[in-house]
């Protein structure tokens, strides 16, 4: 059975591909011409520990635009690891075979979607180092993507062998305060093992609430967000070093609520693989601190490196850190509505949406949730011919249509999982105008009832929930339901995209997992 812990870190992973999706650029429908749509693969440098059963990993699959494809193959080509390493299939599948030495092949019989998001988990692998190998080996794996009537494309991964060392962290932490109180944490890691690791590095995964109180230098960070503090000191065999990080909670952290972290222990080596993924999803481990550094406690004496390590028991790098979030903090969502004009036949751009009044951010990163669902009603005389990719039709209380389907009268859109204090989230419905009807008046819903996750359903003044969509209006028909002054439109979330790199740090630690235990496969 699973701990309390170990099920929360996992369902955290669980839905960390799926929030690098959602911040993807939104896919193509699949009308583009095929002929101009490419497929592309990635495929993670490994490190892996000599001796050791080796790691699980699977490509990430993409195309230009969104596709379905037949005959979808991957292939591994570990020639250049040839007495290093092997590249086998996770499960004995039926799909993969060995047509010569050093290479698998893997073929889909079925229809496959793919889109410019990606996803992984298809086709996992062990990839193990071989009886003879050592540490300092190295080679690279050719992973090739293909299907019918697609040009092949190949990309070429580092594996490594390292010398195998084990890095535990320390147990999990609990605190508690109000929005804007300061916090500390002892953050921990020990070698339980026979050899010295020379250096580690903690990448985090906190929730918006968690902020830290300093910088360090040999730390990085993107925004708000702790992403990695590097330790460069040998940690000597069956010894703990601890050192101190100082947090705040947010100002404007949800309360009552709850706010979590996650903190892996990788070795260096380990890390410059995680750091590739990461760069090649188009994020970062952040920027240095523009602090002093960071260190742990002393340790024994330096000694000179080797070539590379890799960690042999990745179950017990995890920690983490649960603050309960106190006081009374809650905010307000407003529905943005539009006033649009035009002649019969015109195609207008209705622009509509929310905005959070504040003064709490709403933060669902840990589950993937819509921070609040809104409904969009269409104005008569009109006919939605272009729809957001999030935004459905209504057909019934619990039938809804394709996802930027047009031609219906009644929408209902999921929302980001996240949205600031003070920020504004909107979409744009293409409206062509089929009857001149003055006034012609539709609505924008939000914090909408759905039995579905996520939703807002505790709002300061539920009076502005409602706003208006006109189109020809007379008479100046107002279009907001909101309170005060003009806030700037965001579009895609500004402080969503800067989350972007903690999700990917959870998503891509994923990956790091013995070969001979089965982990729950992410999407990527």
């Amino acid at each position: 059975m699973l701990t309390h812990s170990t099920r929360r870190r996992l369902a955290g992973l669980g839905v960390a591909g799926a929030l690098i999706a959602a911040v993807a650029a939104p896919a193509t429908p699949a009308s583009a011409d095929e002929a101009e749509i490419s497929l592309g693969v990635y495929f993670g440098d490994n490190t892996l520990a000599a001796g050791s059963p080796g790691k699980i990993d699977s490509p990430i699959l993409f195309a230009s635009s969104t596709v379905v494809v037949h005959d979808l193959t991957v292939r591994y080509d570990f020639t250049d690891l040839a007495g290093k390493a092997t590249v086998t299939s996770e499960y004995d599948s039926s799909y993969c075979s060995t047509p010569e030495p050093n290479v698998l092949l893997c073929t889909d019989p079925f229809e496959v979607e793919l889109y410019e998001g990606g996803f992984g988990g298809r086709y996992s692998v062990v990839i193990a180092p071989t009886a003879d190998a050592k540490d300092g080996d190295e080679g690279t794996v050719k992973v090739s993507l293909s299907a019918t009537g697609y040009a092949p494309v190949t990309h070429e991964a580092r594996v490594r062998i390292g010398e195998g060392v084990d890095l535990a962290a320390g147990p999990e932490t609990e605190r508690s305060g109000k929005p804007g109180s300061a916090f500390t944490m002892p953050l921990r890691v020990g070698n339980p093992g026979d050899t010295v690791a020379k250096g580690a590095v903690a990448v985090f995964y906190n929730d918006y609430g968690i902020q830290p109180a300093k910088q360090y230098a040999n730390c990085t960070y993107e925004g708000t967000f702790l992403r990695a503090c590097h330790f460069d000191r040998p940690l000597e065999p069956r010894t703990s070093y601890v050192t101190t990080l100082a947090y705040r909670i947010a100002k404007d952290a949800f309360a009552p609520g709850f706010d979590y972290g996650e903190i892996l222990w990788m070795t260096p080596a380990e890390f410059e693989d995680y750091e590739a993924y990461v760069k090649s999803r188009g994020a970062t481990t952040g920027k240095p601190g523009t602090g002093g550094r960071l260190g742990l406690d002393e340790a024994g004496p330096s000694i000179a490196a080797r070539s590379f390590q890799a960690d042999t028991q990745p179950d017990n790098n995890w920690s983490s850190l649960a603050v309960t979030v106190t006081g009374k903090n809650s905010t307000d969502l407003a529905a943005v509505g539009d006033e649009v004009s035009g002649a019969k036949g015109d195609e207008v751009v209705a622009t509509v949406g929310f905005r959070n009044n504040g003064p709490a951010t709403l933060d669902y990163g840990r589950s993937g949730s819509s921070v609040t669902h809104m409904q969009v009603g269409i104005p008569n005389g009109t006919t939605a011919v272009k729809v957001p990719e999030n935004c459905s039709p209504v057909r019934g209380e619990n039938e809804w249509g394709e996802p930027g389907e047009p031609g219906a009268r009644l929408y209902r859109c999921y929302t980001s999982w996240f949205i600031k204090a003070g920020d504004e989230e909107i979409v744009e419905f293409g409206l062509r105008i089929d009857k001149v009807v003055a006034n012609a008046t539709g609505d924008v819903k939000v914090n909408v009832a759905c039995q579905c996750d996520g939703g807002f359903y505790a709002d300061l003044k539920p009076a502005n929930d409602i706003a208006k969509l006109v189109v020809n209006p007379s008479g100046g028909q107002g279009g907001d339901g909101g309170d005060g002054g003009e806030l700037p439109i965001t579009g895609a979330n500004t402080a969503l995209i800067a989350g972007v790199g903690g999700v990917l740090l959870a998503a891509g630690a994923a990956g790091f997992v013995l070969a001979r235990r089965r982990r729950t496969h992410f999407t990527a």
